[in-house]
């Protein structure tokens, strides 16, 4: 957490991706901090935080689990920026944690959230209301797909199987294309989380995630301005509908392209972004949000 200059008007809080923790930010929270107090926190099953039982939508209701889902993590921030940084903040998620911080402004309203940032926000591909997008036979399979995931033996499964450094750094290898900062800082910082006890759980609550918000709608109800940061060769993240999504959303502002940079342009090239990030810093100052009936 970064002290930053306390008489800025605003604060920042990162929020990190699926399977990343606060120290994802390593190269841009101290950065952020040297103009404006900068904040990043776990979201709940990830890093740091508790790992409670995940509880999914069609199971019972149990007093010791958790539905891991948007409105859980969106609370989480929008619960934070008002107890903890209890000033008017600047909202930066990486992939699904662009989601959540989307759901997070709209809880906040912009007396309370200024900007939200996007860095390759997660579209949610494998969503129900995103099956018209998916080949045909998809329809077919989901029945048994959702079915098995949402047995617990297999997600843990899963889980441990992806939990291993080789593992990582070939996942790494394809989100970081251009392979700058995969490090063996990188590596542990993603693994040594997946070693606790409760690890599994937010992963098979995640993947059982098949009916929950998409950032486009989010989008369309907001009166906070958005602007978009993208790595041009993201793996998982189609640039095509980023692009989409600059056209026809009103509240979004801008768009940068990070060259050669993939799902996490933010560690991959931190310069190039984090000048882009002080850009957006800068326009809550000199570019107050105006509706477009105001």
């Amino acid at each position: 957490m970064g002290d930053g200059d306390p008489k800025a008007p605003y604060a920042v809080l990162l929020i990190h991706g699926f399977g990343a923790n606060t120290n994802h930010w390593r190269f841009n929270q101290p950065v952020l901090a040297k103009l404006a107090p900068t904040y990043a926190i776990d979201l709940l099953g990830f890093g740091r935080s508790d790992q409670p039982r995940a509880r999914l939508k069609q199971e019972p209701p149990d007093k010791i689990a958790v539905h891991y889902c948007f409105d859980l993590w969106g609370q989480q921030v929008a619960d934070f920026c008002k107890e903890v940084i209890n000033k008017p903040v600047i909202l930066i998620g990486n992939s699904i944690g662009g989601v959540v911080v989307l759901r997070a402004a709209q809880m906040l309203g912009q007396d309370h959230c200024k900007r939200v940032v996007l860095i390759d926000c997660a579209q949610r591909l494998m969503d129900d209301k995103q099956l018209a997008t998916q080949p045909a036979w998809m329809a077919w399979i989901r029945p048994m797909l959702k079915a098995m995931v949402s047995q617990r033996w297999l997600s843990t499964a899963l889980f441990r199987n992806a939990a291993r450094p080789g593992v990582i750094r070939n996942v790494l290898k394809q989100a970081y294309p251009s392979g700058k900062n995969i490090d063996d800082e990188l590596i542990d910082l993603l693994y040594q989380p997946t070693q606790r006890d409760g690890a599994a759980e937010a992963f098979r609550g995640f993947i059982n995630l098949f009916d929950d918000y998409l950032a486009p709608d989010l989008m369309n109800k907001l009166n906070i301005p958005v602007d978009l940061v993208w790595g041009e060769k993201d793996p998982w993240e189609p640039i095509s509908e980023a692009h989409n999504w600059k056209e026809t959303i009103p509240c979004i502002r801008s768009m940068n392209v990070i060259p050669q940079a993939g799902h996490c342009p933010h560690d991959e090239m931190a310069e190039i972004v984090n000048t882009i990030l002080k850009e957006s810093m800068a326009r809550v100052v000199e570019e107050p949000f105006r509706s477009a009936d105001g």
